[in-house]
């Protein structure tokens, strides 16, 4: 049996959005933006996020966030000189892990161009053992709570 095929998603499903501007160097010799930066736009979103949560620690004592998985699925070409919006959401809260789902926008669209998600485990920075969520990515957590759809269903 097949997995359902993804589809694009609105607004409604991401409780922040990030206004971005594509570069020049984002596009292929195709004309459309490269699969990886679609990666990039997910990634600067997410430490936006973090940021504005007070999550993100660059003092360098707190736990830190590796990537144990990411994913993106692609329904329709953004190209330069887009502008763009990058919805941001928390699927999944673990006790030391985080998945974060996004959607990238071209600006005014209502439906997503693409949809992607990261698994971020949180480790000490010295051992690379799991440690439990920080109060402040705990409550970044539940503000950005959109539990994942079963595809299925």
């Amino acid at each position: 049996m097949s997995e359902p095929r993804p589809a694009p998603e609105g607004r409604t499903a991401f409780p922040r959005l990030y206004a971005m501007q594509t570069r020049w160097n984002d596009v292929d010799r195709y004309g459309h933006m490269n699969n990886v930066v679609y990666l990039e736009y997910f990634d600067s979103a997410l430490n936006r996020a973090l940021i504005g949560a007070g999550a993100l620690d660059f003092a360098g004592t707190g736990p830190i966030g590796i990537v144990a998985k990411v994913g993106c699925d692609y329904f329709s070409e953004v190209s330069y000189p887009d502008e763009v919006e990058v919805g941001v959401r928390i699927e999944r809260i673990g006790s030391s892990s985080l998945t974060w789902g996004f959607g990238l926008f071209r600006s005014g669209a209502p439906l997503t161009a693409a949809v992607g998600r990261t698994i971020h485990v949180y480790v000490d920075r010295a051992s690379r053992r799991p440690q439990p969520l920080s109060p402040e990515l705990r409550a970044l957590a539940a503000t950005l709570h959109v539990p994942r759809k079963d595809p299925a269903s």
